[in-house]
């Protein structure tokens, strides 16, 4: 088959700018073939070489005695004692879910099980964090149906819990919805399994399902802006199959019981030619490929179809020759396929046969470790005004709380999480829905608790404080179950970062981030950068999403139980009303102005500290965040189904969302020894209210516990299922 003419268009199509593709023939000494244009574009595209955000991520805190593997690898890992390990990762699959919202959330699920299972860990636990446009807009509820129902085909059929999770709506997302997966898996620290070929001659080895034509040019498709030929990228989309994923876990994991693999790589975004160039750049080798020996589904394929195709459940293998047979025999078990499709090489080449034709000639390094680097122009997001709180008109409080758990933004997501097997394999140990996910270490007393976060609003308002604000949301949802935060996987989903003012969003939300995870002991060790999230020049909201880890030691006892009729309500922390870029603003006024609230790190490090070091004392926890003390209180009574009573009807003080705070339930003598302790520790706690009767009484403004608790279940379903 002839290749194509290349032309400008065709050179603008892979996305290469003017100097990019002139830097291309500088490197070559020639015009690149078809074949080369391709395997170019895939590793210099954003979503591949990360060349706009590498010089800002290199300013996170990657690292901490608790740190095995930090960035780089396909996950990052974390010690948890005992000889085990979690390893965990989020990455976004935004641009595939817009388009085809089955598919594009199934294969998310898929890719990010692959980055865990392929380090040597077995999945233990799933989140997601999703981000859709108005509920009434005419995409919104295709999307919402076709994402949940592609996240819970595919994890549910693998066999991985879902734990925990968000679910937002915004008009900034009518164009562009986000979906950021999850997965952590447990690994025994003396067997984990990195990317770095090494050794000269040794076998390339192509593991899992066929190669087909599905998702070719995916990776490209999602480091650019949509448009109205957004229907044309349809074919760029992957097609997953979970139950082939599950059999290439149990291989893969066999496999490495074997001691054949020197190194392994799932194939992601940009398929074989990302997995063969990241394997030989990590180790400093060169690779061969003969694409005849590539197991196809279909045909005829070309060498640029087969380099570039993101067809799912494939790995990319280098072999300890001396245990081919070995190797061959555990896939052929498991009716995968196991092929020999190369070699290492010591040159700094990768050599693309096809039919003994020389179809790619590259200098390898130039493809992944030297890729382009920009330091894109930015301007600082503008100091938002304070709001003026007499702009805030006094509300009858239970009306604004019905507001509030009214909208589909805060109101229970049953109907999302009730879709996703939130139990097999036995060892959930708190469900989604009530803040961080819990799951038992198999055969150990430890507990690993998991936590998604961001506020969009504040980000958009203020990225420094709202960058740190996600951070701090997390640390405050892991120790409110009792769970020491370890660290931090993100995934930064911002507009499009040849706008100076998109990219003055990414370098504040990277520069609050930094100062938390470094303030909170929470290293960043994994992550994904999602860029160019705009349709005809309309962003996104920034939505850094921070996913975190914590961890339940063996003689510690998680804070898991619920409120009851009769138990104290206390605040542990300081308010001061603050009402800015609030959901009470939001929902109720229809106003997003004001700035961020303020997040001071050592007053989250402390309180955090106090109520993990309390936790004898406390029944039952949960962070004040969106809805501040009036939305934390009601779900609280909510889920136990018992009424509480708050002394405050003060609108700011019921809904002011600062930082730093927690609500805790106990009995009375309980409260006594937890206000002698915060004293000792310098911790403020205060008694807001009691847990009684079977009514929501906000000072003398009260509803049935019932009817608001109808409400609150059924408005998520009513506005978009």
């Amino acid at each position: 088959m002839q290749d194509p003419v290349i032309t400008d268009e065709v050179i603008a199509a892979h996305g290469f700018t003017p100097d990019e593709y002139a830097e291309v023939i500088n490197i070559l000494g020639r015009d690149p073939t078809f074949t080369e244009m391709g395997i170019f574009s895939a590793m210099w595209n954003e979503h591949c070489s990360y060349k706009s955000s590498k010089i800002h991520l290199r300013t996170l805190p990657t690292d901490g005695p608790q740190v095995i593997c930090g960035p780089g690898e396909n996950a990052g890992i974390v010690d948890i004692g005992d000889g085990d390990a979690v390893v965990f990762k989020m990455e976004s699959h935004n641009h595939p879910s817009y388009i085809e919202p089955y598919q594009g959330a199934a294969t998310g699920v898929g890719g990010i099980l692959r980055d865990v299972f392929t380090m040597g860990a077995r999945p233990i636990a799933a989140m997601n964090s999703l981000s859709f446009g108005e509920p009434d807009h005419h995409k919104t509820r295709q999307l919402v149906n076709g994402v949940v129902e592609g996240i819970g085909g595919y994890g549910n059929c693998f066999g991985v819990p879902t734990v925990g999770g968000e679910v937002r709506f915004h008009p900034a997302y009518n164009g562009n919805c986000l979906v950021n997966a999850f997965a952590a898996g447990i690994a025994k620290t003396d067997s984990i399994f990195y990317s770095a070929a090494s050794g000269v001659g040794m076998p390339v080895v192509y593991l899992g399902a066929k190669t087909g034509r599905d998702g070719v040019g995916g990776a490209t498709m999602a480091s650019a802006e949509f448009d109205d030929t957004i229907e044309e990228k349809r074919p760029t989309v992957q097609v997953g199959d979970p139950f082939t994923e599950k059999r290439l876990m149990e291989a893969t994991l066999e496999l490495m019981q074997t001691g054949a693999v020197i190194s392994i790589q799932d194939m992601g975004a940009a398929g074989l030619t990302c997995s063969a160039v990241e394997m030989g750049d990590k180790g400093g080798l060169g690779v061969k490929l003969n694409l005849e020996d590539v197991p196809q589904r279909e045909d005829n394929m070309t060498a640029y179809e087969m380099m570039l195709s993101e067809s799912q459940e494939r790995m990319l293998m280098v072999l300890n020759p001396e245990l081919e047979e070995e190797a061959r025999a555990v896939f052929v078990k498991w009716d995968l396929d196991f092929a020999i499709v190369g070699e290492t090489m010591e040159e700094d080449r990768f050599l693309i046969l096809h039919n003994g034709e020389v179809k790619a000639d590259l200098p390898l390094s130039k493809l992944s470790s030297t890729a382009p680097e920009y330091d894109r122009p930015w301007v600082p997001t503008p100091q938002a005004e304070e709001l003026d709180a007499d702009s805030v008109p006094q509300i009858d409080p239970i009306d604004a709380l019905k507001a509030i758990i009214g909208s589909p933004n805060y109101a229970g997501k049953q109907w999302v999480y009730e879709q996703y097997d939130t139990m097999v394999m036995a060892d959930s140990a708190r469900l989604p829905g009530q803040g961080a996910g819990m799951i038992r270490v198999h055969g150990t007393n430890k507990k690993l608790a998991f936590t998604s976060d961001v506020t969009p609003r504040y980000v958009k308002a203020n990225p420094v404080e709202g960058g740190k604000q996600a951070v701090a949301e997390a640390y405050r949802n892991l120790c409110a179950v009792g769970a020491k935060p370890l660290a931090t996987t993100d995934n930064l989903n911002f507009g499009n970062p040849e706008k100076p003012e998109i990219m003055g969003q990414f370098v504040g939300a990277i520069k609050g981030i930094g100062e938390a995870v470094a303030a909170l002991d929470m290293p960043i060790v994994s992550g994904n950068v999602s860029l160019y999230n705009e349709t005809d020049g309309n962003a996104i909201l920034p939505t850094p999403t921070i996913g975190a880890v914590g961890l339940i030691a063996a003689d510690e006892e998680p804070i898991n139980g619920e409120a009851r009729d009769g138990h104290v309500l206390l605040m542990v922390g300081e308010g001061s009303g603050h009402l800015g870029q609030s959901a009470l603003l939001a929902e109720v006024f229809n106003r997003e102005d004001g700035d961020a609230p303020h997040v001071d790190l050592d007053a989250e490090k402390k309180n955090g500290e106090f109520i993990r070091n309390n936790r004898d004392f406390i029944k039952a926890c949960t962070d004040i965040a969106d809805g501040g003390l009036a939305l934390a209180a009601f779900e609280m009574a909510e889920a136990a189904g018992v009424g509480v009573q708050l002394d405050s009807d003060n609108t700011a003080e019921l809904f002011g969302e600062d930082q730093a705070r927690y609500l805790v339930a106990c009995n009375f003598d309980q409260a006594e020894a937890l206000m002698i302790n915060a004293g000792r520790a310098g911790v403020t706690v205060s008694s807001v209210g009691k847990f009684t009767g079977d009514h929501v009484w906000f000072g003398n403004s009260g509803a049935p516990l019932s009817e608001l608790s109808a409400l609150f279940r059924g408005a998520f379903a009513e506005a978009v299922a």
